[in-house]
């Protein structure tokens, strides 16, 4: 039965919103009418699947966060043993935001005429993505709904706490390098012309430093627009560019090549991938499709296009394991887990402890990134700093001891 969200004056003329659902328009109203309402709009909820790949501003009514607590909520009423239906409509009553209202209306409206959860989640793909809806529908045919969204949940919350840790590691040296670059800059363009000003009536040699200093100064002031244009034309030019596959591809693949960031590209990557699978494949997901969907969550292209090989190998009969090691981009530690889950029978928990490993892992080189990366930053200020003040200082010191 679809849902409508409806505008309608009460018998004391208070304006009221809110939603219900009915077979038609027609019928809406005359719900309205019988609840003693005026009607004065009714407009069917948006049951049309959504284009993911679509750009719009409107954010997302989930975000990371939001969507692993509406998992975790959805998990406990449905584990208790709340029917599907009444869980949702639970949780849309219990929601605050007009528009996470709307969607639970609508995918209560869906199930309601008979389509799986999974299904219903497939109208929102922007939402829900593939690997939540295969966890789902997983779940729905194993009789084991609750169980498999605690599981996905706990992944939900897994992959946003390590995005947070990474996010929090750099937060720091790119503050550090951002408020240096400011104050290099104020330095250059108004404090370094302002003292060498004082000089250049003396009509005497200014010091080889502190000319070249006026000279950046110089450049920076009259072509620090075009530059900054440029940067940002770069910028601009770049993004579109990986918009094409084979240059991202490139790219991707040189980015996993460089000393420190490519690794941990490469570990994030992976640990993202295994933790998918593994919680893919524990739920009953077969193994092809589990790889597909697990591919599609890796956001580097170099590494999906690896997966995706593996994938093919898969299918023609080569081990899980042996598909993995062939990959040289993949770390080792995860094609040596899948080959162990194989042997052993456990591939979904070896594939699971892989992902936390590899977490662990790509945490502490952040950090140890971090670490290293601070103390730089602030010695190389420094130095830029200390630069700017002798090329300040040299002329007076030279004006001291001429008046002597």
């Amino acid at each position: 039965m679809p849902a409508f969200k409806y505008e309608a004056l009460n018998a004391a003329g208070k304006a009221l919103t809110g939603l219900l659902e009915a077979d038609n328009p027609r019928a809406a109203r005359a719900q309205l009418r019988e609840q003693g309402l005026t009607p004065l709009g009714v407009t069917q909820v948006n049951q049309q699947p959504q284009d993911a790949s679509r750009w719009t501003l409107q954010p997302r009514v989930f975000n990371s966060s939001a969507l692993s607590v509406w998992t975790r909520q959805l998990a406990g009423l449905v584990g208790s043993g709340l029917p599907l239906e009444r869980a949702l409509t639970a949780l849309a009553d219990d929601s605050e935001e007009p528009r996470q209202r709307e969607l639970l209306a609508q995918l209560k409206a869906e199930v309601n005429a008979g389509a799986s959860f999974a299904r219903a989640l497939a109208s929102a793909p922007r939402e829900f993505d593939e690997v939540y809806r295969g966890v789902v529908a997983a779940g729905e045919s194993s009789g084991a709904l609750g169980q498999v969204l605690e599981s996905l949940a706990d992944d939900l919350e897994e992959s946003q706490q390590l995005r947070a840790k990474l996010i929090g590691a750099m937060a720091y040296p790119a503050v550090v390098t951002l408020v240096a670059i400011v104050i290099v800059i104020f330095l250059v363009t108004y404090v370094v012309p302002q003292v060498a000003q004082a000089f250049t009536s003396t009509k005497r040699a200014l010091p080889g430093l502190t000319v070249a200093m006026l000279a950046i100064s110089d450049f920076v002031r009259t072509w620090g627009w075009a530059l900054l244009a440029l940067l940002a034309a770069g910028a601009v030019a770049l993004h579109l560019a990986l918009r094409q596959a084979a240059f991202r591809l490139r790219f991707d693949a040189a980015w996993l090549r460089l000393p420190l960031f490519g690794r941990l590209a490469r570990g994030y990557n992976a640990a993202r991938f295994a933790s998918t699978l593994g919680m893919l494949a524990g739920a009953g997901v077969p193994i092809l499709k589990a790889l597909q969907a697990a591919a599609e969550t890796l956001s580097n292209q170099a590494l999906r296009a690896d997966a995706l090989d593996a994938l093919v190998q898969v299918r023609e009969g080569a081990p899980l394991g042996a598909a993995l090691a062939a990959k040289k981009r993949f770390p080792g530690l995860l094609a040596m887990f899948a080959r162990l889950g194989e042997q052993t029978g456990r591939l979904p928990e070896m594939l699971s402890r892989a992902g936390k490993q590899l977490g662990v892992e790509v945490q502490r080189r952040a950090m140890a990134l971090a670490t290293m990366l601070e103390p730089l930053l602030i010695v190389g200020m420094g130095v830029v700093v200390m630069v700017i003040v002798m090329a300040v200082l040299q002329p007076i010191i030279q004006l001291q001891s001429f008046v002597k």
